[in-house]
């Protein structure tokens, strides 16, 4: 190959790199990430609140011995959790709207709501929660 070319080609990948840190990685770098709790068969948070129209990262801790299924019907989810271990569930974008979940194996006692809020009243809510230091 040419020098020029070779020239050429390596300013292209360049450029490529580039365009896959300036677009890629910041979207990457900005997913929220949602801690859920399972513990006694309740899931802690029982209501998460997430903005519309993003992708979300649900990181469910299960602090029992026994395993549990995370379920929700309205987000087409499910994953089984083993016991004293952590599991993770990509969800979103979602419209504005709430969804149900349960512990599939504990329906009764393991159930939460995933509420999606317009962008505005969510940002609203998450300095509402940050002014009042609660978490």
């Amino acid at each position: 190959m040419k020098p020029e070319r070779q020239s050429l080609v390596h300013k292209l990948q360049l450029f490529g790199l580039y365009l896959l840190a300036l677009i890629g990685f910041p979207a990457y770098a900005e997913l929220l990430v949602l801690q859920l709790q399972l513990k006694d068969h309740l899931f802690s948070p029982t209501t998460l609140y997430v903005p519309e129209g993003e992708k979300v990262k649900l990181l469910i801790h299960n602090q029992d011995s026994t395993p549990e299924e995370f379920e929700s019907f309205s987000l087409n989810r499910e994953k089984v959790i083993l016991g004293n271990s952590k599991g993770v569930v990509f969800i979103g974008p979602l419209e504005p709207g709430e969804h149900a979940f349960v512990g599939e194996y504990h329906p009764d006692s393991a159930r939460g709501t995933l509420i999606v809020l317009p962008k505005a009243q969510w940002q609203a809510q998450q300095q509402a929660k940050e002014g009042s230091g609660a978490d």
